[in-house]
């Protein structure tokens, strides 16, 4: 017989398995999106990257420095470099010019006007610079005037000058003889009581046109010339001028003698005996930097006219002079020169930022109404002559070698170039005439002091 065994109930029953979602991906598929917009943004920057540095110039601006680093200059003019340099290094800390750092050459002009023209020539030949800050002398700017003008370039001028020029490759950041040597005279003559006046000055363009507009101004006023001498440019051979000017007993003296020469004919004065309670000195050329670099000179009483004095109370000096300081040294001091250098910088770097380029051409233009606050108070480039309005003030040196301002004109005075006691082609011929009677030079060659000359003509 055949049995049938019942079924085993210790088996486990089937489980029903549930059935896996069709369109479940991998949980790394989740990732391609972001990754591909990263790829795109990666490459769009790239890209912008590469267009950027085809499209737009971050090569640094190159600027040129031209001035005196060795020669009887060099006393004065080294501290002009600092002072460019300083408002360069401002610049760059503040980011730079257009997006670009500025790089600047520093040439030597040696005290030479010649040289000067050589190293002006190879700052825009070989260095491709956008613009020259440079010079102290005339006779340094005459030689750099015609090299700027075949190049069509640009020089920013900051020496206070005799004027009779103007010219449409050269900003005039210094004083116009409107703003330095004419007040300076009508102040001797107003202030002092000056009747009798000797006039002595280096024997080159600048004091023989200075002196000239001298001439012609006490001329105006019914003031006595009692004596006319030139030192040769560079001499410190002043006996013989100091001795004529102890002759002939003048009320004042108005000295336009700069550098090393300038230095040696105050200490030539004070050897003679000549102080300021009896003959006191108006100098349009020594200032607070060349008293703090010149052992032995005492020239406390007399008297510097300029158009910036360190103890200025300005909120804009006090800045500066903390800065310049902080920079070079607690024992630096600053004067007129070191001013009008830095300005010389702040305005051309306005202009390039307004023109947002560094053309020469194209920044001419807007260099021409620049304005700015400067250490010494509002100045302004003037529109019609590139020369600058600035303030004048007649300052009386200290024992410090600091200047106590004893009159100001109190606001910006409008530059004048040419001297309105004679036509603009009467001064021109007179400059002319030095040139040529110097046998195609801007200092006269002959390297004799000469006394009893006479400017006018």
């Amino acid at each position: 017989m055949t049995h049938a065994f019942p079924a085993d109930q210790s088996a486990t029953p089937p489980v029903s398995r549930p059935t896996q979602p069709a369109a479940v991906r991998p949980a790394t598929d989740r990732r391609w999106p972001w990754l591909a917009g990263v790829a795109l943004a990666m490459a769009a920057a790239a890209g912008w990257w590469m267009l950027d540095r085809l499209l737009v110039d971050r090569s640094p601006i190159v600027v040129g420095i031209l001035h005196s680093r060795t020669g009887p200059m060099a006393v004065s003019e080294n501290a002009m470099i600092d002072a460019e340099v300083l408002a360069l290094e401002e610049i760059n800390r503040s980011g730079g010019l257009l997006g670009r750092p500025v790089r600047w050459v520093v040439a030597d002009g040696a005290s030479d006007w010649q040289t000067f023209a050589r190293q002006a020539e190879r700052l825009i030949r070989d260095e491709k610079v956008s613009v020259i800050f440079g010079c102290w002398t005339s006779a340094c700017r005459k030689g750099v005037l015609p090299v700027v003008e075949a190049a069509d370039h640009l020089l920013l001028y900051p020496m206070a000058y005799e004027g009779i020029e103007q010219s449409p490759n050269i900003v005039y950041t210094g004083a116009a003889p409107n703003q330095q040597i004419t007040p300076a005279v009508q102040w001797c003559h107003d202030v002092l009581g000056a009747r009798k006046f000797f006039l002595v000055g280096s024997d080159y363009v600048w004091p023989r046109c200075v002196n000239a507009i001298i001439v012609d101004h006490l001329k105006g006023i019914g003031a006595e010339i009692v004596g006319e001498a030139y030192i040769p440019f560079g001499s410190t051979a002043v006996e013989d001028v100091v001795a004529s000017i102890a002759s002939a007993k003048p009320d004042v003296i108005l000295a336009s003698v700069p550098g090393d020469s300038g230095l040696a004919f105050a200490r030539g004065l004070r050897a003679a005996g000549i102080r300021p309670d009896d003959t006191p000195v108006v100098t349009f050329a020594i200032g607070e930097n060349e008293l703090a670099n010149a052992a032995g000179v005492d020239m406390v009483g007399d008297y510097a006219a300029w158009n910036y004095f360190q103890s200025l109370d300005r909120p804009e000096n006090q800045a500066f002079v903390r800065a310049f300081k902080a920079a070079y040294g607690a024992d630096r001091t600053t004067s007129d020169v070191i001013v009008a250098s830095y300005n010389s910088v702040r305005l051309w770097a306005q202009a390039v930022r307004e023109a947002g380029t560094t053309d020469v051409r194209q920044v001419r233009g807007p260099l021409r109404h620049q304005s700015l606050a400067a250490p010494e108070g509002i100045i302004a480039v003037d529109p019609e002559t590139q020369h600058c309005w600035r303030p004048v003030f007649i300052g009386r040196a200290r024992a410090d070698g600091q200047f106590d301002v004893v009159w100001s004109s109190r606001t910006a005075v409008r530059p004048v170039p040419f001297p309105i006691s004679r036509s603009r082609a009467e001064w021109e011929r007179f400059v002319a005439d030095l040139y040529q009677s110097w046998g195609g030079r801007w200092a006269n060659p002959s390297g004799k002091a000469e006394t009893g000359g006479r400017s006018g003509g």
